[in-house]
């Protein structure tokens, strides 16, 4: 075994997202960091694989550690393992990243490390995506992964604008990932609950193409998402006019739709 395998610490990372039904946006929950490195940096949720667990428990613990959701494994993937050298200053850190998919969105508390706790919107942009609250604003990067880790360093100047570690570009091969399996397997869609509406499910979705809604017709989409979805009910009567169709993803168990 190599030395830098023996010295390597392992970090469970997730990306924990959900949907604001008050303000139609995707949400991405970041952490103010209360420690160094980085301290006063937002930041993904992290923790450390401990030795009595695998990694797929490790990212549920986090979710019940940092927001007090018990999830079940049906809410959560593995995205990616990140082990670029210097991806972290000091000793090395491979991360194992996993994404989360909350149908709901509790109040949060900060837990161990962090100061601060908050949902920020989740947006996109011609060539990119954000996350932005209040005065920060976080850009994923364009460059080659080649490009952006050798110019890594001296990207940390600024807590309103650049992520600690290489969170930012987790967001960017999240939110691609998140992109391509949009027409065969969209579980972002669970951030929506047991049930929606296709106006959420393209709401969602032209998020992630970076697309005005407007350029998904419903009954296209309908149409061309059809083997995705079923039909469970319609919402409740709130003003005139036929209620919304509500659907489920019909790929999930019943019992966990």
């Amino acid at each position: 075994m190599s030395t830098a395998t023996s010295t390597s610490t392992i970090t469970i990372t997730n990306l924990i997202w959900s949907f604001d039904r008050t303000t139609n946006h995707v949400k991405l929950l970041l952490l103010s960091r209360d420690q160094a490195p980085f301290k006063g940096y937002w930041a993904l949720p992290e923790t450390t694989m401990r030795a009595d667990e695998s990694a797929d428990a490790a990212a549920l613990r986090l979710v019940r550690e940092k927001i007090g959701l018990a999830l079940d494994s049906l809410h959560t993937e593995q995205l990616a393992t990140f082990t670029q050298p210097h991806r972290t200053p000091g000793q090395r850190h491979v991360a194992l990243a996993y994404m989360t998919f909350l149908p709901e969105m509790p109040p949060l508390t900060p837990g161990y490390g962090a100061r601060a706790a908050q949902w920020f919107e989740f947006r996109d942009q011609s060539a990119a995506y954000q996350v932005h609250h209040g005065t920060a604003t976080f850009t994923t990067p364009t460059v080659p992964a080649a490009t952006y880790y050798a110019t890594l360093a001296t990207h940390m100047t600024a807590p309103t604008t650049h992520l600690a570690f290489d969170h930012a570009w987790m967001i960017a091969v999240a939110s691609q990932r998140i992109r391509n399996k949009l027409d065969y397997q969209p579980n972002i869609l669970l951030t929506l609950g047991t049930a929606f509406t296709l106006r959420e499910a393209r709401t969602v979705f032209a998020t992630f193409l970076r697309c005005p809604l407007s350029a998904l017709d419903n009954s296209n989409f309908k149409k061309n998402h059809r083997h995705l979805f079923t039909a469970v009910g319609t919402t409740a009567a709130k003003r005139a006019g036929r209620p919304a169709t509500l659907y489920r993803l019909n790929y999930l168990p019943l019992t966990n739709a």
